[in-house]
């Protein structure tokens, strides 16, 4: 009659204490790194979804203000990826507290006889920021706000009518970037780079009418 085989443990226990004090100390450290491993998978995994959220919502407000923005290249002569860069800057993608409750994408302030909002904003003053409570403009709509930007741009200040002209004149939004700092729209001497950066991002140059119309009535 066959002897029966004796079945192979899938693990080994050492009889020593000593052997088994370490044994186990490995076994929990080996345990908590696969603890740790999947842990840190389920992060990743939830901020990789965040920012494909994040980044669907952010196109979804693309395609809401890009139509609007060709209409105003056309109209003003702004090009689009500046229109939109801006709005996406000064209003980090409409979530500031001006565009969702006074439909301000640009930060643009209020003169003395137009209706608006008195809020504490930052000043790139004498080589430092300063913050400063300023009067801003308060619009009914979104797109009056992005008319009234592309008008800015195109017939100036009261007191200098081409103070854009450097803007309307660039040929490319690189050149418009620059323009808008040397022209004085903004006191961050970053601002061009800044814009640049947002336009190649989300390659918003895709949105840039061929010819820049100017001027022309809607």
């Amino acid at each position: 009659m066959a002897k029966k085989r004796k079945k192979k443990k899938w693990f080994f226990l050492p009889k020593a204490k000593k052997k088994r004090r370490i044994y186990f100390m490995l076994l929990l450290v080996f345990l908590t790194l696969i603890a740790l491993t999947v842990a840190m998978n389920q992060s990743m995994t939830t901020k990789k979804d965040q920012i494909i959220y994040q980044d669907e919502a952010k196109q979804k407000q693309l395609k809401i203000w890009a139509p609007f923005a060709q209409k105003m290249q056309y109209k003003y002569r702004i090009f689009a990826s500046i229109s939109l860069a801006q709005a996406i800057l000064e209003s980090d993608w409409n979530q500031s507290s001006l565009s969702k409750d006074y439909n301000n994408l640009y930060g643009i302030k209020a003169s003395a006889s137009q209706a608006g909002v008195v809020v504490p904003t930052k000043e790139y003053e004498d080589g430092h920021w300063i913050t400063v409570d300023q009067k801003f403009a308060s619009y009914k709509t979104w797109q009056e706000s992005m008319e009234a930007h592309a008008q800015l741009i195109s017939k100036g200040t009261h007191w200098n009518p081409n103070q854009y002209e450097h803007v309307l004149a660039a040929k490319n939004y690189q050149a418009a970037a620059q323009a808008l700092v040397q022209d004085g729209y903004a006191t961050d001497p970053t601002y061009a780079a800044k814009l640049v950066a947002v336009i190649e991002t989300w390659n918003l140059k895709r949105f840039d009418l061929a010819v820049k119309m100017g001027d022309v009535t809607s």
